[in-house]
């Protein structure tokens, strides 16, 4: 994820890499402070007309952007898989989630109303929503369409100008993105910079910003915070994740196996809800065990695998690794570093894990699947809960009592039973604790994109 940086690191020239081959995609050029500056001010010019536009007329706006997106679906999933390793399947679909994202808020956003109130009989009191004014939206590299679309399409729906600076691992793909929308929208309603974590330092910091809205690391979550507190700007955090998987001793230990496999090993670990640490009870963790190994040498000859987005994040993979075998973890599958061109890691299982080792305490964001064996049920959710983050858990259990247990007790905002991944569309959670603060999704989002003003209005000199 993107780290911010100090201001002495001065802007450049930044190479993006493909992660399969090492080959040079392409250079960027860092946006200045002086260019932050001017983005802001740009923005806040095109704000007063925006924010005058219809919703209608901006709904129409972001269909009209869907569309061609939809359109471009390979071009911009091609890129994608170029700077970040995503596997062309996986890219693409990001692509279509991120055009139906837009296609979405472009329904709500007119339909986001308020509310009247009851008040005297000869005046009129409502509660009426408004665009907050300029959205920063820092983004992330591990599905850089989707999410991207998710804060763009909410912001520009409800009125909101944008400032929308990705990833600096994949600038091509996010300045794709940002172009294609804004060529459907006002000048500078929607402005993309290029830049590494000290370009998103300067919007922090910027005067003139009402919402940073980040997608990425807890250490930069908590650097944004610290800026907009000292600017007043209003902050929407999605971080880090260190989420559980419990596997109940009712269920078949192959099937938890297949369900460990796909939470930790999809996308190469590199989801921002991945499995990150598992706990299983002891009446079948053998089993189980065998079967997760199992499936990890699937991987990638039988089941896709790509590569680690560079060599700097398979590096932090194998550190944590290396410290859970230093301090008396088996390996099971995986766990060393191949030959070759390309930032590729293995499908790793890691037996004997507890609390003392990296892997189970920090977010890897790798395809490592560290597990503990625990005694009980209780012992699972007490593991499970102790933890610094709160973004997701999952629990593998035919125990009704057990699942009403976890999804009341684990301190996290979404708990999946019996299913690492999916869910209906538009459920909106808040992260808990290092893993953020806000709604970064579904309906919800418009209204931490918009303030409500009270308005009552009487009759002269009544």
């Amino acid at each position: 994820m993107t780290e911010l940086m100090t201001r002495e690191d001065v802007p450049g020239t930044l190479e993006v890499h493909d992660p399969a081959s090492g080959e040079l995609v392409g250079r960027v050029t860092a946006a200045t402070e002086q260019e932050v500056a001017g983005a802001v001010r740009a923005a806040r010019a095109a704000f007063a007309v925006w924010a005058r536009t219809p919703a209608g007329e901006r709904a129409e706006a972001l269909k009209a952007a869907a569309k061609e997106l939809r359109e471009r679906a390979d071009e911009l999933a091609e890129m994608n898989t170029r700077e970040t390793g995503k596997l062309p399947d996986d890219a693409r679909g990001g692509v279509l989630a991120g055009a139906g994202t837009l296609e979405q808020y472009a329904e709500l956003g007119p339909a986001h109303r308020g509310r009247s109130l009851q008040g005297g009989w000869d005046a009129t009191d409502l509660m009426v929503p408004g665009p907050r004014g300029v959205v920063v939206a820092l983004t992330p590299w591990n599905d850089p369409v989707a999410v991207a679309c998710g804060l763009l399409g909410a912001a520009l729906a409800t009125g909101n100008v944008v400032v929308h600076k990705p990833s600096e691992r994949c600038p091509h793909v996010g300045r794709m993105l940002s172009e294609l929308i804004a060529r459907h929208l006002p000048l500078d309603v929607l402005q993309c910079l290029d830049g590494d974590g000290s370009v998103g330092a300067w919007l922090a910091e910027c005067d003139g910003v009402d919402v940073i809205a980040h997608v990425g690391s807890t250490a930069t979550g908590r650097s944004v915070a610290a800026a907009a507190a000292r600017t007043g700007a209003k902050v929407l955090l999605e971080n880090g994740g260190n989420d559980a998987l419990i596997v109940d001793a009712d269920v078949d230990p192959r099937l938890a196996a297949s369900q460990a496999a796909v939470g930790a090993f999809a996308n190469a670990g590199q989801i921002c809800v991945s499995v990150e640490r598992i706990y299983v009870h002891r009446d079948l963790a053998r089993e189980f065990l065998d079967a997760l190994a199992e499936e990890a040498r699937k991987r990638p000859t039988e089941v896709p695998m790509g590569p680690l987005v560079d060599e700097r994040q398979r590096a932090h993979v194998h550190d944590q690794v290396r410290d859970a075998v230093e301090r008396g973890a088996q390996v099971l599958a995986g766990g060393t570093l191949p030959d070759g061109p390309g930032a590729y890691y293995p499908a790793t299982v890691l037996a004997g894990c507890t609390r003392s080792m990296r892997v189970m305490t920090e977010e890897t964001f790798g395809p490592v699947a560290p597990v503990q064996v625990v005694g009980d049920f209780d012992e699972a959710l007490a593991e499970a809960a102790d933890d610094r983050y709160g973004l997701t858990a999952t629990v593998l259990t035919n125990s009704m009592a057990h699942a009403q247990r976890a999804w009341r007790e684990l301190p996290v905002g979404t708990v999946k039973v019996n299913d690492v991944f999916g869910g209906a569309p538009a459920g909106a959670a808040h992260p808990r604790n290092a893993s953020g603060e806000g709604f970064g999704y579904g309906p919800e989002l418009l209204d931490e994109m918009t303030v409500t003003k009270v308005v009552h209005i009487g009759l002269a000199g009544g």
